[in-house]
C-alpha cells in the first residue's frame, strides 16, 4: 500500500514558509553588508545602508502619491542609480515595475502607457520629449511624471515636473516594505519588441525574479563581493535580473549610462569590474576600440553575451583582450537567460577553432529551470543528433506568468505545458542546444528585436511602394540590420535614401532599414514572398 506518514500539524506557517522575492536580498544586505559599497556612478557612492534607505523613501513616496499595491510604475531611464533604486523601491511599494525601452518611438510608448495603465513614470530628463509625445497621444489617464536629471552626465533639470530627489525626500528612510504575501504576485511588466505587431506585456512574478537572480549567482558564478557593470539595459528583462542578484552576493553595481569602449575599459580599470553582460555588438566595440580608449585590465573579466549568437570570429578576438565570454540564451518571457554555454574543465585545453566552436553553442539549462528541449511540430523531442531541427520549448519557474490582457496569446505560448520560444535549433548528443534560425523572421540588431512586419508596414505607407519584404542582413557592428527588398509601383520613383528617411520618420532608428534593394520579389504560386531567397541575397551583399 505504500509508506504511510503522519504529517498532522506539519503545515506551512510564518516560521517555515516565506514567499520568495528579490527584495529579501536587499533587506539582508542592508543589514549585514551595511557599510559595503552597493552602487557606483561617476564619483558617487552608495553603501547598502544608503541604498536600502533610498528604496524605503521611494516606496513610501510612491504610496504617498497614491500608488496602490498591484498598480504599475513605469520608467524611461538609462542605467543610472535611480533605475537601480526603482527595481527595488517599486516592488517594495507593492507595485509593479514597467521599465520601458528608451529607444522606442513615441507611438509604441503611448501604447505601453495605455496598456500597462502606469500611475507614475520616472523619466530621465533626456527622455522627457519622448514621454511628452507619448502622453499627448494617450487615450487613458496619463501617468504622473517625476523628472530624473543626471548631473553626472551634465543633464540639468527642466523644472517642468517634480524632481526625483524631492520626491524621495517626501518618503521615509525607515518605512517598511510591502513584501509579497504570495510569491506569484507580479513584480515587473516588460514589453516584447512587437515582433508580431503590437508589443505584448510580459508579467513576471516575485518567485521567478528571485530564482532567475539565483541562476546567475550559481551558474556564472558571481562569487562573493563581485563588481558588476550594468551594460545590459535595465529595461531589457530587468537587466537579466542581475541587478536583483547583486545584494545576495554583497556585490557592487557600477552604472554605465553611455556604452562606449572608453567607459567600459575605464570602469574595469578604475572600479575593478569583474562581471558584465553584453550583446555581441558590445564585444565588437571592445575589439575595435581605439588605442587611446583602452586601459590595461587588472584581471580576467567575465562576460555573459546574448541577444544574438556571437560570431566565431568575435569570440576568437575578444578573449586575448582579457575577457572570458559565455554565451547565454533566453527571452523576455523567461526573465532573460535560461541557458548557459557551460564550460567543462576538460575543454580548457581547446585552442583555435575547436575552442570557438565549443563556445559557439547556445547552451544547456540553467540550475533554477526544470526542462528545455527541442521539439518537432508534433511537440515531441527531436533526436539529440546535432542536426534534427525543431522549436526550443522551455519549462520552469523562470517563465513568465503570461501576457497581460491577452489570454489567447498566453494559452498559445504555453501549449502542451511548455513555453514555445519560436526559435529554431538542434540539440547535440550531450544536451547542448544550438540555434540555427529564428521563427517569424525576427531581426536582432544590436540586441534589439525588430519586427520585419512592422518595418514592412511602414514602408508600405510610401506612395511609390507596391510590395516589400524585410529580412536580416549580417552586419559586423550590429550583428544584423534590416534590409528591405522593394517593388515600386509602375511609373513611380523612389531612392534608397528616400525610403530610409521615410521609415526613420515613423519608427525607432534601430528598426530602420540600412539597405534597400529594388527588384521583383520572389513569390510562390499563391503569391507568398519567399523570404529565404531574400535572406540568401542579403547574406552575399
Amino acid at each position: 500500500m505504500g509508506w504511510l506518514r503522519d504529517e498532522s500539524g506539519l503545515e506551512k506557517c510564518a516560521a517555515n514558509h516565506v514567499p520568495l522575492t528579490p527584495l529579501s536580498f536587499l533587506a539582508r544586505a542592508g543589514d549585514i553588508f551595511a557599510g559595503r559599497t552597493a552602487l557606483i556612478y561617476g564619483d558617487g557612492r552608495q553603501t547598502y545602508a544608503d541604498l536600502a534607505a533610498r528604496v524605503s523613501r521611494l516606496s513610501s513616496a510612491l504610496a504617498g502619491a497614491g500608488v496602490q499595491p498591484g498598480e504599475v510604475v513605469a520608467t524611461l531611464l538609462p542605467n543610472v542609480p535611480a533605475h537601480v533604486e526603482a527595481h527595488f523601491g517599486v516592488p517594495a511599494a507593492g507595485a509593479v515595475l514597467n521599465a520601458i525601452n528608451t529607444r522606442l518611438d513615441a507611438d509604441t510608448v503611448t501604447y505601453i502607457f495605455d496598456h500597462g495603465e502606469a500611475k507614475v513614470a520616472l523619466v530621465d530628463t533626456a527622455f522627457l520629449p519622448l514621454a511628452e509625445a507619448a502622453i499627448a497621444r494617450m487615450e487613458g489617464p496619463a501617468p504622473r511624471v517625476i523628472e530624473v536629471p543626471d548631473p553626472v552626465a551634465g543633464i540639468a533639470a527642466t523644472g517642468r515636473y517634480p524632481l526625483y530627489e524631492d520626491f524621495l525626500a517626501s518618503g521615509a528612510p525607515a518605512a517598511g516594505w510591502i513584501m509579497p504575501g504570495d510569491e506569484w504576485e507580479s513584480i515587473a511588466l516588460n514589453y516584447t519588441s512587437g515582433t508580431t505587431g503590437r508589443p505584448k506585456g510580459v508579467v513576471y512574478h516575485h518567485r521567478g525574479a528571485y530564482l532567475s537572480a539565483v541562476n546567475a549567482t550559481l551558474a556564472w558564478p558571481f562569487g562573493r563581493f563581485p563588481t558588476y557593470l550594468t551594460i545590459v539595459p535595465l529595461f531589457h528583462c530587468n537587466n537579466w535580473c542581475h541587478t536583483w542578484a547583486m545584494p545576495a552576493t554583497g556585490g557592487t553595481i557600477v552604472c554605465c549610462r553611455d556604452v562606449t569602449a572608453r567607459a567600459i575599459f575605464a570602469a574595469i580599470a578604475d572600479h575593478g569590474v569583474t562581471h558584465m553582460g553584453a550583446a555581441p555588438i558590445v564585444l565588437n566595440t571592445l575589439i575595435n576600440a581605439k588605442a587611446e580608449d583602452r586601459r590595461p585590465l587588472p584581471h580576467i573579466v567575465q562576460i555573459y553575451t546574448a541577444g544574438a549568437p556571437p560570431p566565431a570570429a568575435t569570440l576568437a578576438a575578444i578573449e586575448p583582450l582579457g575577457f572570458n565570454v559565455t554565451q547565454v540564451y533566453g527571452l523576455t518571457e523567461s526573465y532573460g537567460h535560461v541557458t548557459e554555454c557551460t564550460w567543462p574543465p576538460e575543454c580548457d585545453t581547446l585552442q583555435g577553432t575547436d575552442r570557438t566552436a565549443r563556445k559557439d553553442r547556445t547552451g544547456v539549462l540553467m540550475p533554477m529551470m526544470e526542462r528545455i528541449e527541442v521539439q518537432d511540430d508534433q511537440d515531441a523531442p527531436v533526436p539529440r543528433d546535432g542536426k534534427s531541427l525543431g522549436e526550443i520549448a522551455i519549462r520552469g519557474n523562470c517563465v513568465m506568468k503570461g501576457y497581460l490582457k491577452n489570454p489567447e496569446a498566453t494559452r498559445e505560448a504555453f501549449r502542451g505545458g511548455f513555453f514555445r520560444s519560436g526559435d529554431i535549433a538542434f540539440q547535440h548528443p550531450d544536451g547542448y542546444i544550438k540555434i540555427t534560425d529564428r521563427a517569424k523572421d525576427i531581426i536582432i540588431s544590436g540586441g534589439e528585436n525588430v519586427s520585419s512586419v512592422e518595418v514592412e508596414g511602414a514602408l508600405m505607407h510610401h506612395p511609390a511602394v507596391s510590395l516589400c519584404a524585410v529580412v536580416a542582413k549580417p552586419d559586423e557592428k550590429w550583428g544584423e540590420v534590416p534590409c528591405a527588398f522593394v517593388e515600386l509601383k509602375e511609373g513611380a520613383e523612389a531612392s534608397e535614401t528616400d525610403l530610409i528617411a521615410f521609415v526613420r520618420a515613423r519608427l525607432a532608428g534601430f528598426k530602420t532599414p540600412k539597405h534597400v534593394v529594388f527588384c521583383e520579389l520572389p513569390k510562390t504560386s499563391t503569391g507568398k514572398i519567399q523570404k529565404f531567397e531574400l535572406r540568401a541575397v542579403a547574406k552575399l551583399m
